[in-house]
């Protein structure tokens, strides 16, 4: 073993969730947008195509750290009762670029991403928020339902996927004392106050008309140019909100197809940043959708505030 190995602190998923919970990732996650971090700083990710999947290597450089992700993408993996998405990652120090912590990435990531979904909600959904439909049962729609309920007093869940037995596990899994949960359909979306999509769908998973005013929603699915969750109508009248303009137009299909379609137009797209420091306000009176497709910035704060301690209050 080499002594740069032997001197990284190792966090397995155990480890990190005892460092790290889901409204500490919120914060840290708020508070790197507050005090001035620019995402499209971020160095871009690169995704390499291979036999069974992708590769995804995701740098960063944030605060006291530098950090690297190695993801995978294996689509074929839920039947093999593994992850579709699983990762390490490294921490380096930021000045030195000596390695100084190895986490479990595929943990990290499934608590990174609903936290980024719920640090924007929060900012932009109704403050009385209580009904929630998630689209999606797999890991990433039960966090959405624990992140989503660390933002707003959800009352109401539903859960909606193209697998019912699998639906009912999710439901299960997420039942809590005095949470009305249930296995629902698209239907639901008319009476939600938050939507979560985190889904491999690649068509729109329900109509645009189905969508509340007051309603605000998170699409977290995909990562690809041609692979969409939401309707191009319903970004056409929506405040759309994305992590970067960089990062919409190169790999946010939802926002790319919207406008190919004529639903949207370049100039309409708001970065999160511009919401988070107030330069932009929140539009009230329609739709509010977020877009995301993942960052290594993301990660950094997150790991770096389970290294620290510092959940960004």
């Amino acid at each position: 073993m080499s002594d740069v190995i032997a001197a990284m602190r190792i966090l397995d998923a155990a480890a990190l969730r005892a460092r790290i919970d889901m409204p500490r990732a919120v914060r840290a996650l708020q508070a790197a947008l507050r005090a001035g971090f620019d995402p499209d700083d971020d160095p871009p990710r690169s995704i390499v195509d291979v036999r069974h999947g992708q590769l995804l290597l995701m740098p960063a450089d944030l605060g006291r750290y530098a950090g690297q992700k190695l993801a995978t993408v294996a689509p074929s993996n839920p039947a093999r009762g593994l992850e579709r998405i699983q990762a390490v990652y490294v921490v380096l120090d930021a000045e030195s670029l000596t390695p100084v912590a190895l986490l479990d990435g595929t943990e990290l990531t499934s608590l990174r991403t609903p936290a980024m979904s719920a640090a924007m909600l929060d900012l932009v959904a109704e403050p009385d928020a209580t009904r929630l439909v998630v689209f999606g049962t797999g890991p990433q729609g039960i966090r959405h339902v624990e992140a989503m309920r660390a933002i707003r007093p959800i009352e109401r869940v539903r859960f909606i996927g193209r697998d019912r037995a699998k639906a009912l596990r999710a439901v299960a899994e997420c039942a809590a004392s005095g949470l009305d949960i249930a296995v629902g359909d698209a239907g639901d979306v008319s009476e939600a106050d938050l939507v979560v999509c985190a889904t491999t769908a690649r068509e729109p998973l329900f109509d645009a008309d189905l969508v509340r005013d007051r309603a605000a929603l998170v699409a977290v699915g995909s990562h690809e140019r041609g692979v969409r969750e939401l309707p191009g109508e319903l970004l056409g009248r929506a405040q759309v909100i994305v992590e970067t303009d960089r990062v919409a137009r190169t790999e946010a299909g939802d926002v790319i197809m919207a406008f190919d379609e004529g639903h949207l137009s370049p100039a309409d797209i708001v970065p999160m940043a511009r919401i988070a420091t107030g330069v932009v306000e929140v539009a009230h009176d329609r739709p509010r959708v977020v877009k995301t497709c993942g960052m290594g910035w993301q990660d950094l704060a997150v790991a770096q505030a389970a290294l620290d301690g510092d959940g960004g209050a």
